[in-house]
């Protein structure tokens, strides 16, 4: 019983060991946010940074099965010659 015990204490400290504060995002210290791109009016945000611009993370725009339809003859589908 003790065993089950020590098992389920562990489980609960190892769980909660993973929650962690969340804060805002800051550079180490000593060290500088990223430089401002030659043609950008402004140095992007922590939030921009970590935000994928939409050519990482596509979104598709129409669905391909939308409708059933028969396929017509395929003239060059031929079986292999024996």
């Amino acid at each position: 019983m003790k065993r089950i015990g020590l098992i389920l204490a562990l489980g609960v400290v190892t769980l909660a060991s993973g929650c962690g504060r969340q804060e805002a995002l800051r550079p180490k210290p000593g060290a500088s946010t990223p430089p401002k791109a030659a043609t950008a009016r402004v140095a992007p945000t922590p939030t921009e940074l970590m935000t994928p611009p939409v050519e990482a993370r596509p979104a598709r725009e129409d669905e391909l099965l939308t409708k059933s339809e028969e396929r017509k003859d395929d003239y060059f589908n031929l079986p292999p010659e024996r």
